[in-house]
């Protein structure tokens, strides 16, 4: 365990939960957590005993909310090169193809849908709520709009890529619109996905992680193909750092509306 991230196993079950530990920051990913994510799942290959992981977020505020707005991310000058650190803090770009169900209370917003692209399926109490705030604050979504029009329907990704800060996906609509797959009492998120973690991992793992490996080759060309764009869309229309900073300093306070 580290300040950042929680890693429990059950070794009966062979299921373990993977939880983003930054509830003061509403588990933001900062550059140390995004190594230790990625370092989680590359271990995991190699370990037979979990068969099976549920990821959340601690706190119960939010499930991530994406990069840490105080993270310093060098960038080079070059329009074809964009170093986002969030790239590779998900199981599928570690080459991890066990099974990953998000389990998702409160909020869940832009690079959350790193997270939430490259799992399985998502489960959310009511609480939870899904925006992208990058058009807001002058920035592309790029990766994450790609992201989430492969888990929801093309014109409800477009919608809550394009609102920004103004408005947020509720559960009940979230459930509606198939972005979750479970929507649960209040606070039973977590034990929902433990529940389906269970009862995948008591299956013979061959044909568990082979069918993991079929539904992403299903997207990931598409996938490929949409991210090979994305750095210049992301050089050409993000506004300079210290304009962002200056939009997101004066943001609305509480102004969204939740559909």
């Amino acid at each position: 365990m580290s300040g950042g991230l929680r890693f429990a196993a059950d070794a009966a079950t062979g299921v373990a939960v993977l939880t983003l530990d930054r509830p003061d920051r509403l588990n933001a990913i900062d550059p140390p957590l995004a190594r230790e994510l990625a370092a989680r799942w590359r271990r995991l290959r190699h370990d037979d005993s979990v068969r099976a992981v549920v990821l959340t977020g601690a706190g119960g505020r939010a499930f991530c909310t994406g990069i840490d707005r105080d993270a310093r991310v060098p960038q080079p000058s070059s329009p074809f090169m964009v170093d986002d650190p969030l790239l590779d803090i998900g199981p599928k770009a570690n080459g991890l193809w066990k099974p990953v169900i998000a389990a998702v209370s409160g909020m869940a917003c832009g690079g959350a849908f790193y997270l939430l692209g490259e799992s399985e399926f998502v489960v959310a109490d009511p609480t939870a709520s899904f925006f992208d705030p990058h058009t807001a604050y002058g920035m592309v979504s790029a990766y994450e709009s790609v992201h989430a029009a492969h888990r929801m329907p093309p014109g409800e990704a477009a919608r809550m890529a394009l609102m920004g800060t103004a408005e947020r996906i509720s559960a009940q609509r979230a459930y509606e619109i198939g972005l979750v797959s479970e929507l649960t009492a209040p606070g039973g998120a977590v034990e929902a996905a433990v529940r389906c973690a269970e009862v995948i991992a008591s299956y013979p793992p061959e044909g568990v992680q082979g069918t993991v490996r079929a539904l992403w080759a299903a997207q990931e060309a598409a996938r490929a193909a949409a991210f090979a764009q994305a750095p210049q869309l992301i050089a050409l229309g993000n506004l300079p750092p210290e304009r962002q900073a200056e939009l997101f300093a004066g943001r609305r306070k509480g102004g969204h509306r939740v559909r």
